[in-house]
């Protein structure tokens, strides 16, 4: 446990330093954050509203074409068509819903990068009980402004917290 522990502060620890460290390129412009959180926050509600409406074309159309995605328990999904694949699947169930709460996000100094993070609680059928099933956790998404100045997504991940443990449950920390 302590070394999933030591590996998630290590991933969280490259993730902020991407985001705070990402191309002084751009460093004598500094980036609009609000503008740049407006735009990011009104992309991620269009995603989860095309989820939510089963329209899994729209849900990847903010892919960028080298996108990845980060699912606990599956293989990473590469490219938009890929995703597309997995998202059909996930919205081919009429129970499914996607929730999100607590949204942040942060703006890389150059402008040309945001970090997107959430809670989610992500509802659908139980493929082993047939009975409806909510899973909660934590998503991030990975922006990047494009040439034509739109913001695409270059990563995402997605973990679930699990359940909770037992009460009187030993503690692993």
């Amino acid at each position: 446990m302590r070394s999933f522990i030591t590996l998630h502060f290590a991933v969280t620890a490259a993730v902020l330093g991407m985001v705070a460290g990402c191309s002084a390129h751009n460093a004598a412009q500094p980036a609009d954050a609000a503008k740049i959180t407006e735009t990011v926050n009104a992309d991620v509600a269009t995603m989860v509203k095309a989820l939510n409406s089963h329209d899994a074309e729209k849900a990847v159309s903010f892919d960028t074409p080298d996108y990845v995605g980060m699912f606990h328990g599956l293989p990473n999904v590469v490219g938009p068509a890929a995703d597309l694949a997995l998202t059909k699947q996930q919205i081919a169930d009429p129970a499914t819903k996607v929730e999100v709460s607590g949204e942040d996000v942060s703006v890389a100094a150059a402008g040309d990068r945001a970090l997107w993070q959430a809670n989610y609680a992500y509802s659908f059928t139980d493929p082993a009980t047939k009975h409806p099933k909510t899973e909660h956790g934590n998503w991030l998404l990975g922006f990047r402004k494009q040439p034509d100045g739109s913001w695409k997504i270059k990563w995402s991940v997605v973990s679930d917290t699990g359940p909770a443990p037992a009460a009187g449950a030993a503690s692993h920390t």
